[in-house]
């Protein structure tokens, strides 16, 4: 068998035009490439410059309502009772067993599966209804939340497939509970590409989590490009020392110098290219062309010394701290600003079995500020219209307590019946509530979202078709929002 014919034989229609493309474009990456540096060569114009990150042939199918996300992933399931789904009468039901007829055969995890009694737990929180709209805010731990609640679509009515976190957080990221696919971010990355030539499509950060959390473990699938080049990949910055590794060059090492050693290797990347077919060959020509444009462009991404005093207050106290969660929130706003398409900001902790208004308390100290100051930030600066911020996790949590319960102190399980996520900016509604769970919020009663149908609505947000948006593996048409027929939640939209 000869690989390169078997090759030439399977490629796809688009691979083969993405492949001319690549190669007619090389002189142009390479022109690119010497921006910003003290290169040997002639250098394009910005205004003139050919775009490294081009989006595919159509794209976007219609007029977007956003051109950026960002996604803020609470890891691990928060609480929906003690955060955005308000039950006022459950407090009469304190420590009496949820009803069978409520819980209805619930599958359960295997934490709370063995427990003889399930007693409710009303929150100990307290919540007042806040700006116009009038939706209760918990403002013993949710405080800034009420400076966007008016900016903000709630859907109280997302659900999910999975009871478990690996396979939860891999749906909510990528459609499917089987790792292998790629998240949305890599969708997004493939197919709308970048407006910025210098750095990555997507990015992901990860910042550090509150003492005491149960930190659940981030598996990078959850960025992952999947069956879709590695180019599409999302790039994590690292929270200390060095945002990415290895960007600087070594000690004697110019950058004229690095120019020349990295020509030569393309070269040799394009007659290996040209022998094997490989597409793998073309995306290592674009990385090691992207880490040299990083090499300039990521320092000052991450120098916040130019912003006010004003702004770097409004995020908090530990925004100068790289790895931070405020840090993250800040460099996720500084990023779409230069027109990097998608950022990932992933925040582990959420996961309280035991201890909730302790841990609870930690996890919303920790991002609550900050959260809400992204997007007052985003809104002040012209940037929220054009700019979709998604907030939520994996699935939410039980009614029930598990362990012992108390006044004070309680813990919950896992719940994918119905949690809470919510919206701002891309075109969504303002201070829009969406669905309706029953009296304890164990199960939808009006206007269900399950993730798909979210994930539907984020395409349609960014304006791609999500039926028409598919790449070809394993014999099939693979897509974002699955075989099913998603719904677009078109209530949201303003």
């Amino acid at each position: 068998m000869n690989p390169l014919r078997e090759y030439l034989l399977n490629q796809s229609r688009r691979n083969f035009f993405g492949d001319v493309g690549l190669r007619l474009g090389g002189l142009a990456m390479a022109t690119l490439a010497g921006q910003g540096v003290a290169a040997p060569r002639a250098m394009a114009s910005s205004e003139t410059a050919a775009k490294v990150h081009p989006a595919l042939p159509g794209f976007p199918h219609a007029t977007p309502k956003a051109t950026a996300l960002i996604y803020l992933h609470m890891n691990g399931g928060p609480s929906q009772i003690d955060t955005w789904d308000y039950k006022p009468g459950l407090t009469e039901f304190f420590d009496k067993d949820l009803p069978e007829s409520v819980r209805g055969g619930q599958r359960l995890s295997t934490m709370t599966s063995g427990q003889t009694r399930f007693p409710v737990a009303p929150t100990k929180f307290r919540f007042v209804p806040q700006g116009r709209c009038g939706t209760p805010v918990n403002m013993d731990l949710l405080p800034h939340a009420a400076q966007i609640v008016d900016d903000i679509s709630l859907i109280k009515t997302v659900s999910t497939n999975a009871i478990n976190h690996d396979p939860a957080c891999t749906y909510v990221m990528t459609g499917a509970e089987v790792p292998g696919k790629p998240s949305i971010g890599s969708w997004l990355s493939y197919g709308l590409g970048s407006e910025n030539n210098n750095l990555p499509t997507f990015v992901v950060l990860t910042p550090r989590y509150p003492n005491g959390s149960n930190g659940q473990a981030l598996f990078s699938r959850m960025w992952g490009s999947g069956f879709l080049s590695s180019q599409h990949n999302g790039v994590a910055l690292r929270g200390s020392g060095d945002p990415v590794l290895y960007l600087p060059n070594p000690a004697g090492v110019a950058a004229a110098d690095r120019r020349v050693m990295l020509d030569t290797l393309n070269a040799l990347n394009q007659q290996e290219h040209s022998r094997f077919g490989d597409p793998e060959i073309l995306t290592r020509i674009a990385q090691y062309e992207m880490a040299f444009r990083m090499q300039s462009s990521v320092p000052e991404l991450v120098d916040i010394s130019g912003e006010s005093a004003t702004t770097l207050e409004q995020y908090g106290s530990s925004v100068t701290e790289p790895g931070s969660f405020a840090h993250s929130a800040l460099l996720a706003r500084r990023m779409v600003e230069r027109g990097v398409r998608v950022v990932q900001i992933c925040h582990r902790g959420w996961d309280q079995h035991g201890s909730l208004p302790q841990q609870l308390g930690n996890q919303c100290a920790d991002t609550q500020q900050a959260t809400a100051a992204l997007v007052v930030d985003l809104k002040q600066r012209g940037l929220l219209d054009n700019t979709l911020v998604v907030w939520g996790g994996e699935f939410g949590r039980t009614v029930y307590s598990q362990g012992t319960l108390t006044r004070d102190n309680y813990g919950r399980d896992h719940h994918p019946r119905n949690f809470c996520m919510w919206m701002a900016g891309g075109g969504m509604k303002r201070g829009y509530v969406h669905g309706e769970t029953d009296e304890f919020s164990y199960n939808i009663v009006r206007d269900p979202v399950p993730v798909n149908d979210l994930n539907a609505t984020i395409l349609h947000c960014m304006g791609i078709d999500h039926r028409r948006f598919t790449f070809k593996f394993q014999g099939l048409d693979q897509r974002l929002t699955g075989v099913e027929e998603p719904r677009i939640v078109t209530e949201l939209f303003s």
